[in-house]
């Protein structure tokens, strides 16, 4: 079963190398990542087998240009196999996603010349990257953070600890945040570019997760990392612009994860339906089982107007972060209520692994949480109707 290629709203009808570079992804999500969703979530960890075949399709580096080894693609194509991986697997769909959206497209705006030319071909081809901004006391008031950068004289040195990072365990390229001086507070922060196996850089504690657990969470800690001065990404001190416009932009990935995670709910449910029967007839001939099924659709509709237009925006260049607030927003909470009542289509096999729709259901939770919560991107929303209504 499709879904993109058969919408007839101006804002879901995708190309037709759109179309198909969708339907690749699926299939690859379906043959290469079904059979592996339920043991890597019991363990807790990706199959690694799977990375060198999501770089050779290209999945690593979707707008990263040929010469650099990545596609060519558009922000929009990114957006398009997050949400068709999240349909199998919403774990591996966020490995992609941070990898597109966060990192590659760190180095693709703010890089210099040499770190592109340096890091961007091993992101596309072979290198997992992480983005390491959040800490203990830094979540939502992500400018409050501790980490620190030293400038002594011919380089960097980096002390600090980060947490909750993704990708951290199978990343060897890390873009961190820390402040260059404290006082100078959100205007001291500045973005470097780390390599696993640098003195006193480790990845530390693996978090144990109710969903997504095949995607790593991990801390990343700097013990006096040493940093060359040709590794600060961007203008020293500008490290917080740079944060935020990446995560305004990371923000449609998520949106489009919770999308994907909607539909493969969805699409699981209405074939349990036609296929279980009880009192002599399928239980999609029972009209509460319908109402449920069109309520999920209906929702997940909207959710795919609000997640391709701000993609669409982001790619026309023209003003997306109330669209990318909203769509994160709106994609979070059909995720959760559609997991939710899709696993209620099973009945009591929705609350059995054997089937898809609880892992679905644990995977939605995180939605809400992640890239941004949902009351701050309510003030944000806010914030820019009170500026526009002025």
């Amino acid at each position: 079963m499709t879904s993109s290629p058969e919408h007839s709203s101006p804002l879901t009808t995708l190309s037709q190398d759109e179309t198909l570079f969708q339907q690749e992804v699926e299939r690859f999500a379906r043959s290469a990542i079904g059979p592996k969703v339920l043991e890597m979530d019991e363990k807790e960890q990706l199959d690694l087998g799977l990375l060198p075949q999501m770089f050779d399709m290209g999945l690593m580096g979707i707008e990263v240009p040929t010469e650099y080894g990545g596609a060519g693609g558009s922000f929009f194509m990114s957006i398009l196999a997050v949400e068709a991986l999240a349909k199998t697997d919403p774990a591996i769909s966020v490995i992609c996603d941070v990898q597109n959206t966060l990192v590659n497209n760190i180095f693709l705006r703010y890089a210099n010349l040499e770190q592109q030319k340096t890091f961007l071909p091993r992101l596309t081809t072979k290198d997992v990257g992480s983005y390491c901004l959040t800490e203990s006391g830094s979540g939502s008031d992500a400018f409050a953070m501790k980490a620190r950068a030293h400038d002594e004289g011919d380089h960097w040195r980096l002390d600090g600890k980060k947490i909750f990072i993704t990708n951290a365990k199978e990343a060897n390229i890390f873009v961190v945040f820390a402040n260059i001086n404290p006082e100078l507070g959100y205007k001291g922060i500045t973005a470097f570019v780390l390599e696993r196996g640098m003195p006193g850089l480790r990845v530390g504690k693996k978090e144990v997760k109710l969903g997504i657990r095949a995607s790593s969470t991990c801390e990343v800690i700097c013990d006096n990392v040493r940093v060359p001065k040709q590794n600060v990404i961007g203008e020293i001190g500008k490290g917080y612009k740079i944060a935020i416009e990446t995560l305004n932009e990371g923000r449609i990935g998520i949106a489009g994860q919770m999308l994907g995670l909607a539909q493969g709910a969805f699409e699981g449910a209405l074939k349990y339906a036609r296929q279980r029967e009880q009192f002599g007839k399928p239980i999609k001939e029972f009209q509460g089982v319908q109402f449920s099924i069109a309520r999920a659709a209906t929702d997940i509709e909207a959710a795919r107007l609000l997640v391709y237009n701000a993609a669409r925006l982001k790619d026309a260049k023209q003003d997306f972060v109330k669209e990318a607030a909203m769509a994160k927003i709106f994609a979070s909470a059909t995720a959760e209520t559609v997991a939710s009542e899709m696993l209620e289509v099973y009945g009591g096999y929705g609350f059995i692994k054997e089937f898809p729709a609880e892992k679905f259901f644990r995977d939605a939770k995180i939605g809400k949480l992640y890239e941004g919560t949902t009351n701050m991107q309510l003030a944000t929303i806010f914030k820019l109707i009170d500026a526009q209504y002025r």
